[in-house]
């Protein structure tokens, strides 16, 4: 299509501001339990989530399927702050280095929840 001012063809955009993306959430060790995995290895949750969702909304979706995640997931005395048992990484970074809960997501990123470990 031309440009009515006579400047050259115009492109035209076919990707839908409003399209949904995809984001996978990998739970890793006995955390995935808590999504009705194995207890060990990974479970990868893929969500579909519109633009302009963030690392909360996205674990807050997934949390209101699995509450058992929920409440290992999130901080009891503040359900807004992620708990001490489970570690949240972005994109392979650690929550709080590149990305914090209400950081915006974009299509094909990865949040992963690895479950923390003691002992002595």
């Amino acid at each position: 299509m031309d440009d009515p001012g006579g400047v050259g063809p115009r492109r035209e955009v076919s990707r839908s501001p409003g399209a949904p993306i995809r984001v996978r959430v990998e739970v890793l060790s006995w955390v995935n339990k808590l999504v009705g995995g194995p207890g060990t290895g990974e479970v990868t949750l893929t969500e579909e989530v519109p633009r302009g969702a963030t690392v909360r909304s996205v674990l807050r979706g997934v949390t209101d399927r699995y509450p058992e995640l929920s409440g290992a997931l999130w901080d009891p005395k503040s359900s807004r702050e992620i708990g001490d048992n489970v570690e949240v990484m972005v994109n392979n970074a650690v929550l709080g280095v590149s990305h914090d809960l209400d950081s915006e997501l974009t299509d094909g990123d990865r949040i992963t929840l690895l479950g923390q470990y003691m002992g002595g």
